[in-house]
């Protein structure tokens, strides 16, 4: 099993129970203690968990709080990996598409970076700082300017009047909540507004979550499930949820996360 996958394995432990001991997790998980006192060390460092003697216990969190672009980078890597993947397969040479801030939409970019002829708009410093070394010489990136967020994206009155003037073909985007009632959501009152004042400038609107997203709501919602032309998430959503899901959104892209572990 890999690191990452052990680390949100142990997340969903702690987060479902409370806490949890190292010996129950090194049980669950069939690794060594030391193992899991490590993957607990570096949940603890982006601070996902609070380490105790021995164990570890959940942070709370409310529809406010949003966690540092780090500490969301950590958060189901497996899932968001086979996401982006089964995204990038949306984007044809020579489009012109949004990436908004968010973990699961840099997972995107790092699989966009040798598609050819792109024009790429995004709030997101951590996706153009990557398209801008990484990216094709005949890729055009324009990033936005506005106030920063935990998650490095800028957002607010400048970023809305910038993403407002551009006709996009697809835009993609992240949600902190994905629920039946509040539909996609953020705990940033500002970039919420940012996204939905981009989503209508697009084609297609196209929201990248992962399992977790399932029954959470932030602070301010931005879409209705039925907004979203497209979602793209993964097989760790139960049946029920993923035939709601497509009782709402136009398309909905499971992705088998644990096949491309196996990898």
């Amino acid at each position: 099993m890999l690191a990452a996958q052990r680390q949100s394995l142990i997340l969903k432990e702690v987060s479902a129970r409370g806490a949890a001991r190292i010996a129950e997790l090194a049980e669950i998980l069939d690794v060594s203690e030391m193992t899991v006192r490590r993957d607990i060390d570096v949940l603890a460092e982006q601070g996902l968990v609070d380490k105790v003697h021995g164990g570890a216990t959940s942070i709370g969190a409310s529809s406010v709080s949003e966690p540092p672009f780090t500490a969301k980078s950590l958060r189901e890597r497996v899932a968001k990996e086979a996401i982006a993947e089964a995204a990038a397969k949306l984007v044809a040479p020579g489009a012109a598409i949004g990436l908004m801030g968010g973990s699961t939409v840099y997972a995107l970019s790092r699989h966009l970076a040798d598609v050819p002829r792109l024009t790429i708009i995004t709030n997101s410093l951590p996706v153009s700082d990557f398209l801008h070394k990484e990216g094709r010489s005949d890729q055009t990136v324009i990033l936005t300017g506005g106030v920063r967020t935990p998650t490095d994206s800028f957002v607010g009155e400048l970023a809305i009047n910038s993403l407002s003037s551009f006709n996009l073909d697809l835009v993609f985007m992240g949600t902190h909540g994905m629920h039946p009632e509040a539909g996609f959501s953020s705990p940033n009152l500002l970039e919420a507004e940012t996204n939905r004042a981009i989503r209508n400038r697009a084609k297609k609107f196209v929201v990248l979550a992962d399992n977790t997203k399932w029954g959470e709501m932030g602070f301010s919602s931005f879409a209705r499930l039925e907004d979203a032309d497209i979602l793209v998430t993964d097989d760790g959503l139960s049946q029920d949820v993923q035939n709601q899901l497509k009782a709402s959104v136009g398309e909905v892209i499971v992705v088998h996360a644990e096949q491309l572990a196996a990898s």
